[in-house]
């Protein structure tokens, strides 16, 4: 019998491959990492490139009782204030309330992740998804305390006739009435008065073109709804210069990327506005110092919706980091990734130097010639590195971490001085091999700047001075 063998490398769990079993080894990971990897990510139920939806849920709710209560309560805190996720903050106190380990923390962790008074009810509706049964002392405490954040206005927007209303809600939790006695009152007898929103504005039959010009003239319409309606505002006839003043009002404070570059795919001809109103809030972020090469995966599992109803793939979220990463870097080379898999070859790719939307075109340009195949990490930093003259501060990837080469391959070995995978997925394992990476960023959050900033030390109040 051979003794003298290769040893083992600890940084690698054989009992599972990436790309669907096609890939390398994947990564041994805690359960603590494998949950933010998993929520970060998230959409709950929705198929992936790899993994279908209800996996992911019982992947999640696997791993919640195997993390500290703690650290559970701050991954669901992220992914609604970060992520901007609304379903899977839900989820996890649902799971929370079911531990006794974990459900202490449930009273306190509803109000910080119910941010729309609608919240209230898709809660219970998930809390009683398995059949009805009495509600939990800390289920009905942090329900209590979120009633306290919404008046009339936000209660009667999402007043809606569903199984669960909100009327319901209020009678099986009874929240303190406090300075709100009335309010609940004519919430608990269905006369709330009735929401002055775009949609009952224009649903009442009144002219569309005076109906928006007074929304826009009073500030009553939100900066995601003001985007997202820009083409109607136009087919209805408003002003240019009326719309024009909405752009100047609105605050994009929780509008994402993608928000931008949905709607600049509906209303083509104020695409320079937009591209103006992303780029002037970018402008005054700090600047990341140093050099960064900002890799993106364009292969084809990043062709994958990031939702069901959405019209965005992960392609789509790369490039709109790329953008920020572009705009918030001190100085920044990008490069585009995919290749073959039947020859499991890289093809890699520098991008040009532009900006805004011009950026996102040609990273989409790239992806056309560099093939439908899969990332090869380790092919595509061995690449970069001979044609780099100097080693960049940090490199950071943005992929779905679905690497397709060969599993008996060395795992892949980033030459920055600090490295970062930020994965787009929510496949339950990745490439995050122990002492490799600098940090795994989970999500596809405009925040992950941020997070760098702290990995490296970094004084976001002294840069911006």
């Amino acid at each position: 019998m051979k003794i003298n063998t290769k040893p083992m490398d600890h940084r690698i769990d054989k009992t599972a491959r990436l790309a669907g079993g096609y890939g390398p080894y994947v990564a041994k990971q805690g359960a603590e990492a494998l949950l933010r990897r998993s929520v970060l990510a998230c959409l709950l139920w929705e198929k992936n490139a790899y993994e279908d939806g209800g996996s992911v849920a019982d992947n999640i709710k696997s791993l919640i009782p195997r993390v500290e209560p703690e650290k559970v309560f701050d991954i669901a805190i992220e992914a609604r204030n970060k992520q901007k996720l609304r379903h899977v903050p839900l989820f996890i106190a649902r799971e929370m309330a079911r531990l006794e380990s974990h459900k202490y923390l449930v009273g306190k962790l509803l109000p910080e992740v119910i941010k729309r008074a609608d919240e209230l009810t898709e809660f219970m509706a998930l809390y009683w998804q398995d059949g009805k049964q009495p509600i939990s002392k800390q289920v009905k405490v942090g329900l209590s305390k979120a009633f306290d954040r919404f008046d009339e206005y936000q209660f009667a927007k999402y007043n809606r006739n569903e199984a669960i209303k909100l009327r319901d809600v209020l009678f099986m939790v009874h929240p303190d009435p406090g300075q709100k006695a009335d309010l609940f009152k004519r919430l608990a007898d269905n006369e709330l008065a009735t929401p002055d929103t775009w949609e009952v504005a224009l649903s009442a039959g009144k002219d569309k073109k005076e109906s928006w010009t007074r929304l826009i003239e009073e500030n009553k319409i939100g900066a995601l709804a003001f985007l997202r309606k820009l083409r109607n505002m136009e087919q209805a006839g408003v002003n240019r210069a009326t719309i024009q003043k909405g752009f100047d009002s609105i605050n994009p404070r929780w509008l994402l990327p993608l928000n931008y570059f949905a709607a600049a795919r509906k209303a083509p001809g104020w695409e320079r506005e937009i591209e103006s109103l992303m780029l002037n809030g970018f402008s005054q972020a700090p600047k990341l110092p140093g050099y960064t090469i900002f890799i993106v995966d364009v292969s084809g599992s990043m062709g994958s919706n990031i939702s069901l109803k959405s019209t965005f793939d992960r392609l789509d979220a790369a490039m709109a980091m790329a953008l920020i990463a572009s705009e918030t870097c001190e100085h920044i080379s990008i490069y585009a990734t995919a290749g073959n898999d039947g020859t499991r070859i890289h093809a890699t790719t520098k991008i040009k130097p532009r900006r805004g939307f011009a950026l996102c075109e040609e990273i989409e340009n790239a992806k056309g010639h560099l093939g439908g195949g899969g990332i090869f990490t380790r092919q595509c930093l061995e690449y970069i590195k001979e044609q780099e003259p100097e080693m960049p501060d940090r490199i950071i990837i943005f992929s779905d971490s679905q690497d397709c080469d060969y599993p008996d391959r060395q795992i892949p070995n980033p030459f920055g001085e600090k490295n970062y995978i930020v994965d787009v997925s929510s496949n339950s394992r990745g490439i995050n091999y122990q002492e490799l990476w600098t940090a795994e960023i989970s999500g596809w959050s405009e925040h992950f700047l941020e997070y760098i900033f702290a990995c490296e030390g970094l004084d976001l109040q002294d840069i911006e001075r």
